[in-house]
């Protein structure tokens, strides 16, 4: 009697460790955003295209008008228990090229409250180019469905 006891006593504690760790949240990150120590070596108005791809890789997007600009997208989501996953975390790295392929402006965005917030920013002049690439991509990414994609 007393090993059946154990038995069911042991099947029980499994079926509670499962359920518990059904309930941990799982972290997933998508894309990448390049580390602040990396962007240190990105120089305003010294920079080239070229040594920017060689420094810290190619983006995964770039600026649809004429190329001036390439942007890093970095998001982490919570995937939790039954729930529909949730982005925790998203930012943008923009870095904007001059005609001549020099390094004009280098840009960290983040989203605060379903809002664009600049978090870090080396501009060698005021007009700021592209923002409202960088607010689509900011408002719109992971927004869309595989039904919407399919149907």
């Amino acid at each position: 009697m007393s090993g059946g006891c154990v038995g069911l006593r042991r099947v029980v504690l499994g079926l509670v460790l499962l359920a518990l760790a059904g309930c941990t949240a799982i972290y997933r990150n998508h894309g990448y955003a390049p580390s602040e120590p990396d962007l240190q070596q990105v120089v305003v108005g010294e920079t080239t295209r070229e040594q920017v791809a060689e420094l810290i890789g190619r983006p995964s997007s770039s600026g649809v008008l004429s190329n001036s600009g390439w942007f890093y997208v970095q998001s982490r989501w919570r995937h939790y228990a039954y729930k529909a996953p949730e982005e925790v975390e998203r930012q943008v790295i923009a870095i904007s090229f001059a005609e001549s392929g020099i390094v004009e402006n280098v840009e960290r965005f983040g989203l605060q409250d379903g809002k664009v917030v600049a978090l870090a920013r080396r501009v060698t002049e005021s007009n700021i180019k592209g923002i409202s690439l960088i607010r689509q991509l900011l408002s719109n990414f992971g927004r869309i469905s595989a039904d919407q994609v399919a149907g």
